[in-house]
């Protein structure tokens, strides 16, 4: 979305989209006071009636029993549906499979289906376990063999750093489609032309699965920018010039924050985009006050029963 292609800030006729379907990422917690932050945020978030909320997967399942263990609670207390990430990473199939079926066994039937990022970091080769899931398509379809479960997979509308073009791109998301995948979700962009270009190509693919638009809040400008050129993510300038000189003022930067990511989904919106998927970062305030921008609204009626 260019400087010119942005939509106005909600006019009154805009300020109450019924239709817009949201869903929530979370990371599973490392100490007390970040499993207090999380599930603060969670409940902060849930009355909005999420599709689903995600909890993600270390690398080489360095979170591994935090994440169970959050999407299980999740799952039995029933506020939200909640979606387990589960990846390839150091992992035999054996192993792999007895985490899916332990997933079923505790009530939780979505997972994020990832190939996941290289113990070593980005940047690094991956190799896959010798006796381990190969890809992302290959976890599909291991899933789908076990349960049947929802199966949400990652996209890429910039290119995967380590793909070799976005033609590649493009068939590999039709092989994860051949596997069994029921949704996609995309890596986090900021001009939404190259969404609607990708969203159109993966179509002409026969690719008929959503392929649901992942929005980044810039909770911290730096930071989101700097992990936005690791993940391949381009950065415009229109949106550096936007938070120029708020590297002190948090007050403004959320503020701003909110503005930038309401016109980009509304902008969607008016592409015929329903559903967006917010990566959170366990802090639920901003992400809110963006809800709340697009005509979300509490659900109270679900509190009551």
């Amino acid at each position: 979305m260019s400087e010119n292609a942005s939509c106005d800030l909600p006019r009154a006729s805009r300020t109450h989209q019924p239709d817009i379907r949201v869903s929530f990422e979370f990371f599973p917690p490392k100490t007390v006071a970040m499993e207090a932050l999380l599930w603060e945020s969670i409940n902060r978030l849930a009355p909005l009636g999420p599709s689903f909320v995600s909890v993600t997967y270390g690398a080489g399942g360095s979170t591994r029993e935090r994440t169970h263990s959050t999407v299980a609670r999740l799952a039995k207390e029933g506020v939200v549906k909640p979606a387990a990430h589960l990846t390839c990473v150091a992992a035999a199939r054996k192993e792999i499979d007895s985490i899916v079926q332990g997933y079923w066994d505790a009530g939780v039937r979505h997972i994020v289906a990832l190939r996941g990022d290289p113990q070593e970091g980005v940047g690094t080769k991956y190799c896959p376990h010798p006796e381990g899931y190969e890809s992302s398509c290959a976890l599909v379809a291991g899933i789908k063999r076990i349960a049947d479960f929802e199966v949400s997979v990652s996209a890429y509308p910039e290119r995967h750093p380590e793909s070799l073009s976005l033609e590649a791109d493009l068939d590999f998301m039709r092989a994860k489609v051949d596997a069994g995948a029921n949704r996609a979700i995309t890596q986090f962009f900021f001009e939404n032309e190259i969404y609607l270009r990708y969203r159109d190509r993966l179509q002409e693919r026969g690719v008929d699965i959503p392929i649901v638009p992942g929005i980044m809040p810039m909770q911290n400008f730096k930071q989101t920018a700097g992990f936005a050129r690791k993940a391949g993510a381009s950065v415009p300038q229109w949106l550096a010039d936007r938070f120029e000189g708020l590297d002190d003022d948090p007050q403004t930067r959320r503020l701003v924050a909110a503005t930038v990511a309401a016109e980009q989904v509304l902008n969607l919106v008016d592409h015929g985009v329903r559903d967006f998927h917010f990566y959170t970062n366990n802090r639920a305030d901003l992400v809110y006050a963006i809800c709340h921008l697009l005509g979300l609204r509490p659900k109270l009626e679900q509190k009551a029963a």
